[in-house]
C-alpha cells in the first residue's frame, strides 16, 4: 500500500538506460528500491561498414520498455502510472549523432563500437597532449572533417544517444558532465569543456576548411543534481503512447553508462573504483591525483558530478559468451529439451569454478569488434588450443570468462605503473548474476578484492534512476553523501579476494593471451582476404 501511494503521489523516480543489447526501464520508490521494470532487447546493425541503430528502433525500444514498466505497475499495484517524481535517461557513451538546422539526422548514428577514426585519434591526441580514443564524439567529427564528408557543411548540432533522447523529450540540448567527458575533454577546475583544447580544435579544423566553432555544436553541460529540463507534452506522448503520463516532470542531466555504473556501485568518491561488464566493459577509478603520462589506452573522463576518472574501456566483453550460450540452447532444443537461458548461463558459469586456474592452456579472443587496448582494428572471435591442452567444459567456460576481462587486465597494468590507489572495487552487470563465478575470475584479473552488491543485476537503469532521485537532495548534500547516507547505508555485498592459486593461474592465462595476439591479428587479415576471394 505504501508503494501504491508513492506511485500515485509521484514519490518515485524513473531511470531508462539504452545499453548495447537491452533497453531497460526501472522505477524506484522513496526508499530507492526498484518496484517495477520493463525492457526491450535489441542489437546493433552493421550497415555499409558502420555499426548503428536506426532512429525507429531507438524509439520502438524506448517506448516498449516504458510500456512494459507501466503495465507492470498497473498489474502489481492496481494503479495507472500517470506521474513520476523525476526521470533520467542514460545510454552507451560516445558515438556520433549529427543534425542540421532543421533537426534532421545527417548520417546514420555512429556508435562507440566503430573503430573508423584512427587518423583523428592520432592527430587530436598529439595536438591536445591528451588521449582522444576513436569512439569519442569529437574523433568522429574530426574524422568526418578530414574525410571531407559533405554532411559536415550542414552540421548544426551533435550529441550522444542519451543527449538525443533527452533533447527530444525536453527540448533541451544538454548533457551530463560524465557523458560530455566522452565527447570532448573537460577542464577539471571549471567542469566545462576545456577552453584551450576547444581553441586547438578550431585551429585544426580551420586548416581543413571547417570554420564553425566546435563549442557552438556541442550540448551544454549540466552537473548531477541540476534540473536539466522538464518533460514536455510532446515528450510525454513520445515516451508513453497510451497518453496517461503527465508532462512537467523534472528530468536530471542525461548520462552515459559509465556514470550510471559509478552511481549504481556507490563509486563516485576518491580512490573508489567499479567495473561495469556487458557487451563492452570498463573499469572506472576516481582519481585523487592527475596521471603523470598520456596513455592511449586510458580515457580521462569524469563522475556525474565532475570528479576526474581514469577509465579502462574495452570494446568487447560478454558477446562471445552470449554466442556460445545460444549454441548450447540450440543444442538442447535440438534434443527436444527446453531450458531457460538463465539456467544455461548459471550452469556454465558455475562449471567454470571447477576448472584449472589457467584454463588448461585454452585461449580465446571474444573480439566482435576492434579493441583499442590490444591495437586490433576489427574483431574476429577466435578459439585456439594446442592438441595437448586440457579441453573440457569447465576450462572452456573459464577461458571465455577470463578472456572477457583480458584486455581490461592489460589496461589496469598501465594504471598500476602510475601508482594509482584503489580503496574499494565494486562490480556490476548481468555477467555477475550467477554468484561467485565471474566475480572470482575478475578478482584474479584485477589482482584485488571485488565486491558485488545485491543490486548488481539492476545496472545503469537503476543508476540513472538514483540520479533522478538525487534532484530532491542536491541542495543539501553532495552526490557522494546522498549515495552513502541514503541509498547504500544498509546495503550488503559479497566480497571475494583472489587466492594465490587463482592469481598465478590468471598470470599464466594472460601471458598466453598476450603471446597469442598475433594470432588474432592474422585472423583479421586472413578472414578478410577469404571473404574477398569468395
Amino acid at each position: 500500500m505504501k508503494r501504491k501511494e508513492a506511485i500515485q503521489t509521484g514519490q518515485t523516480a524513473l531511470g531508462i538506460e539504452l545499453g548495447s543489447t537491452r533497453i531497460k526501464a526501472v522505477l524506484i520508490d522513496h526508499n530507492y528500491e526498484p518496484i517495477a521494470s520493463g525492457s526491450y532487447d535489441w542489437e546493433n546493425q552493421l550497415e555499409n561498414g558502420i555499426w548503428t541503430y536506426s532512429l525507429d528502433e531507438i524509439w520502438k525500444g524506448l517506448q516498449t520498455s516504458y510500456q512494459k514498466l507501466a503495465a507492470a505497475v498497473s498489474e502489481e499495484y492496481d494503479t495507472p502510472l500517470t506521474t513520476i517524481g523525476a526521470i533520467g535517461f542514460s545510454a552507451m557513451m560516445h558515438g556520433y549523432l549529427a543534425f542540421d538546422q532543421e533537426d534532421e539526422l545527417l548520417v546514420p548514428f555512429r556508435t562507440w563500437r566503430n573503430a573508423i577514426t584512427a587518423e583523428a585519434e592520432e592527430k587530436l591526441s598529439q595536438a591536445f597532449q591528451y588521449t582522444i580514443p576513436q569512439r569519442w564524439s569529437i574523433a568522429h567529427l574530426y574524422q568526418a572533417i578530414l574525410n571531407k564528408e559533405a554532411h559536415v557543411n550542414d552540421l548544426s548540432y551533435f550529441t550522444t544517444l542519451a543527449g538525443y533522447i533527452h533533447w527530444q523529450l525536453t527540448g533541451q540540448k544538454v548533457l551530463g558532465v560524465g557523458d560530455a567527458s566522452g565527447m570532448f575533454p573537460i577542464d577539471p577546475q571549471t567542469k566545462r569543456y576545456d577552453a584551450e583544447k576547444l581553441a586547438i580544435f578550431d585551429r585544426l579544423a580551420k586548416t581543413e576548411g571547417f570554420l564553425q566553432p566546435v563549442e557552438t555544436l556541442l550540448p551544454e553541460i549540466r552537473l548531477a543534481g541540476e534540473v536539466a529540463g522538464m518533460l514536455t507534452e510532446k515528450g510525454a506522448r513520445l515516451l508513453d503512447r497510451s497518453g496517461q503520463l503527465e508532462a512537467g516532470i523534472p528530468i536530471c542531466p542525461p548520462e552515459g553508462d559509465a556514470g550510471t555504473g559509478m552511481v549504481a556501485t556507490n563509486s563516485v568518491g576518491l580512490r573508489t573504483g567499479n567495473v561495469s561488464a556487458g557487451t563492452s566493459a570498463f573499469a572506472m577509478i576516481v582519481l585523487d591525483k592527475e596521471l603523470v603520462n598520456v596513455h592511449p589506452e586510458i580515457d580521462q573522463v569524469t563522475t556525474p558530478d565532475g570528479s576526474p576518472v581514469a577509465m579502462v574501456h574495452t570494446n568487447n566483453c560478454s558477446s562471445e559468451i552470449n554466442a556460445w550460450v545460444k549454441i548450447f540452447k540450440e543444442f538442447s532444443e535440438s534434443l527436444g529439451v527446453t531450458i531457460d537461458s538463465q539456467q544455461i548461463y548459471e550452469t556454465l558459469f558455475l562449471k567454470a569454478l571447477q576448472a584449472d586456474a589457467d584454463c588448461g592452456g585454452l585461449l580465446s579472443f571474444g573480439y566482435h569488434s576492434g579493441e583499442n587496448i590490444t591495437k586490433m582494428e576489427q574483431g574476429r572471435p577466435l578459439f585456439v588450443r594446442r592438441p595437448d591442452s586440457k579441453f573440457d567444459l569447465a576450462n572452456f567456460m573459464r577461458m571465455h570468462l577470463s578472456s572477457a576481462f583480458g584486455a581490461m587486465r592489460l589496461g589496469m597494468e598501465i594504471l598500476k605503473s602510475e601508482q594509482i590507489t584503489i580503496d574499494r572495487l565494486v562490480a556490476h552487470g548481468g555477467i555477475f548474476k550467477t554468484p561467485k563465478a565471474a566475480q572470482t575470475i575478475l578478482a584474479s584479473a584485477m589482482e584485488a578484492p571485488v565486491t558485488v552488491m545485491e543490486t548488481a543485476g539492476e545496472g545503469g537503469a537503476w543508476g540513472i534512476a538514483l540520479l533522478a532521485a538525487y534532484l530532491q537532495k542536491a541542495e543539501t548534500m553532495s552526490l557522494e553523501e546522498f549515495l552513502a547516507q541514503h541509498v547504500f547505508l544498509n546495503s550488503e555485498g559479497i566480497t571475494i579476494k583472489p587466492t594465490e592459486a587463482d592469481l598465478k593461474g590468471y598470470e599464466r592465462f594472460i601471458a598466453l593471451y598476450e603471446k597469442g595476439l598475433p594470432i588474432e591479428a592474422s585472423a583479421i587479415v586472413s578472414m578478410e582476404e577469404g571473404v574477398k576471394k569468395c
